[in-house]
């Protein structure tokens, strides 16, 4: 039924009602009697009402929140039946190493042949190592049969590399767009990595040991077949042409030795809480304590992507990454000072503020700096670098706990963000004295937009 365009008066007992079905709108501050106009949506509500986007991104979700469950699971599960976190931490160290090596040629095959004709049967592979793993613990296997299942892993696709790339891809030009993309999908890794510690050390600790691996199995698998289902928003194939391997780009090397200091910071972090956790007899706490961390990070990952940028992306990397160095001191003290379990956790929220930000900024400088049709590759050797820093990080943190203390663990992380930030500023002062150089395969013209 057509609703009237003006008021309607009526009277009910002695009371005067009136009715006014006339659309609501904003006014504007400068006339306050002129109609109201429509709310603003926010970058992140234009960003999902892209054709397609929200589809892709619910299986992306899925898959994804496995990838903050495994290494805890793996970690909860072989110290919990071996009684050794070097163990556990060597394992893991193995698998992201493998991963490292393996990943990099998975995602070359997604950028010739298609997201989806790829992602399935590797995804399958990589199942069927976590799944090995899983029996091998659960029999008393050799010790050398949890490296060789946890390595054959490798295979899983890098579903944010994917992601980012399909929101290159629908999103053109835009960066001012993009960079909102590059910001929810860093948000949506620390969620994920906020709720898969929670859900595997609940699951590993309520029901059975192997049960966060096996949840993050079909998880896994749920994701990726729904993501990939979504054929309509799926980059076309490129031919890569004359186009350089992006590590071969000039000022992709760097980045990539930034991402594998930085990952060192993850990898330390994780087993060091695990094991002061455990020392303070709230194992199961430790997914919790974890959280929040990741959560600080979510948090100031959604406000990055919707201020206004100032100054060049390079600026911005170096800023974040000295924020994240000063800012991971606070475990240390909090550990060493108190040596409360809930103190430290507090400590891990504000640390983790600067994360985003900083891997933000660095995903930016990548796509930046990929050539054209190579976009998947030149972000997979991103993650590359930082599963190779996570593997090193596990290890030395594995046997700090082991052979000093808990506490002293959390001196690996300021290490290896302190060499980040001398790489970066290395990078940077050679980049502002060296001339400019052409790039092998220039982009089509695309408009800026003031940073």
């Amino acid at each position: 039924m057509p609703q009237p365009d003006r008021p309607m008066f009526t009277t009910t007992a002695d009371a005067l009602v009136i009715v006014d079905f006339s659309p609501r709108r904003r006014r504007s501050p400068r006339d306050p009697r002129s109609p109201l106009a429509p709310r603003d949506p926010g970058p992140y509500r234009r960003l999902l009402a892209t054709p397609g986007a929200r589809a892709f991104t619910i299986g992306n979700l899925l898959a994804r929140l496995p990838m903050g469950m495994f290494s805890v699971s793996a970690v909860v599960m072989i110290a919990g039946t071996r009684g050794s976190y070097a163990l556990a931490g060597a394992v893991t160290a193995a698998g992201l190493a493998a991963t490292a090596v393996v990943a990099p040629w998975t995602a070359r095959l997604v950028d010739r042949h298609g997201q989806a004709k790829i992602a399935v049967p590797a995804t399958a592979l990589a199942a069927l190592g976590s799944l090995a793993l899983l029996l091998c613990v659960r029999l008393g296997a050799p010790a050398w049969t949890l490296f060789v299942s946890y390595a054959a892993t490798a295979t899983t696709p890098n579903l944010g590399g994917m992601s980012r790339a399909r929101w290159a891809h629908l999103l053109g030009g835009d960066e001012k767009a993009l960079h909102v993309a590059n910001s929810f999908e860093q948000a949506v890794d620390e969620a994920c990595f906020m709720l898969g510690p929670v859900l595997a050390a609940f699951l590993c600790t309520a029901f059975f040991p192997e049960a966060g691996t096996l949840a993050g199995v079909v998880l896994l698998v749920t994701g990726v077949l729904v993501f990939a289902a979504q054929r309509s928003t799926e980059p076309p194939v490129q031919k890569r042409g004359l186009a350089k391997a992006p590590f071969r780009s000039p000022g992709i090397p760097p980045l990539l030795a930034v991402c594998l200091a930085m990952g060192a910071v993850f990898g330390s972090m994780e087993v060091v809480t695990i094991a002061f956790a455990d020392t303070q007899g709230h194992r199961s706490a430790a997914g919790v304590v974890l959280a929040l961390q990741a959560a600080g990070s979510c948090a100031a990952g959604l406000v990055y992507g919707a201020i206004r940028r100032t100054g060049s992306a390079e600026d911005r990397y170096v800023w974040c990454i000295a924020a994240m160095t000063t800012l991971l001191t606070l475990p240390l003290l909090a550990a060493s000072l108190t040596g409360s379990l809930l103190v430290l956790a507090a400590a891990l929220l504000i640390a983790g503020m600067a994360t985003a930000p900083t891997m933000v900024t660095g995903m930016t400088l990548i796509q930046r700096r990929t050539p054209p049709g190579r976009l998947n590759e030149g972000m997979t050797l991103a993650v590359t670098g930082l599963l190779g820093g996570i593997a090193c990080g596990s290890a030395a943190g594995g046997w700090t706990v082991e052979h000093i203390s808990p506490t002293a663990g959390y001196g690996v992380p300021i290490t290896a963000a302190a060499t980040a930030l001398m790489t970066a500023l290395a990078s940077a002062g050679r980049s502002s004295t060296s001339p400019p150089r052409r790039a092998t395969a220039p982009r089509p013209p695309q408009p800026r937009l003031p940073q």
